[in-house]
């Protein structure tokens, strides 16, 4: 809709389900979470292993292109010039939730899930915890764990919760 004038370039705005959606406010905690977790995700686009996609859209359906906070996509030498990422090339989705927690878990979460997303972390900034997701089945994932500490692995890389805390 940006590309077609309708909505303006800046719009922090996604579309759920066939609506338009606006996005939560980011306050600081929140832009330090995710600069955060660019620096620690970094090394797997360095290596080549994935792409790290930072608050663009993803489409899961023709329905629904949200905007997570982080993606891991499927490394492509051309960076995805010629399209919007699907949700097959998503390896995992991270969402930053300071006061967006229960839209993320409640809405979003259900959407991953139901696209066939293999992971997905949400990042609680209000309890410091990160809620890891995995195995989707239909409108939910099999396997679900929320961690205070100890570590996160992505495509390899371990990363210490209290690191992805801002």
């Amino acid at each position: 809709m940006a590309e077609a004038g309708i909505l303006p370039e800046d719009a922090r705005v996604e579309l759920v389900e066939g609506e338009i959606v606006t996005m939560s406010p980011v306050g600081k905690r929140h832009m330090a979470a995710v600069k955060r977790l660019m620096d620690l995700l970094f090394p797997l686009q360095q290596a080549r292993k994935a792409l790290l996609q930072v608050q663009d859209p993803l489409r899961l359906s023709p329905e629904s292109e949200p905007q997570p906070d982080l993606a891991l996509l499927s490394y492509r030498e051309n960076f995805y010039r010629d399209k919007v990422p699907e949700a097959e090339d998503a390896l995992l989705v991270i969402e930053v939730a300071d006061t967006s927690l229960d839209y993320d878990l409640t809405v979003k979460l259900p959407l991953y899930a139901k696209a066939g997303i293999p992971e997905v972390w949400v990042v609680d900034l209000v309890r410091d915890r990160v809620h890891v997701f995995r195995k989707p089945s239909g409108e939910g994932y099999g396997e679900r764990q929320t961690l205070e500490e100890g570590e996160l692995e992505a495509l390899g890389l371990k990363i210490p919760v209290k690191e992805v805390l801002p």
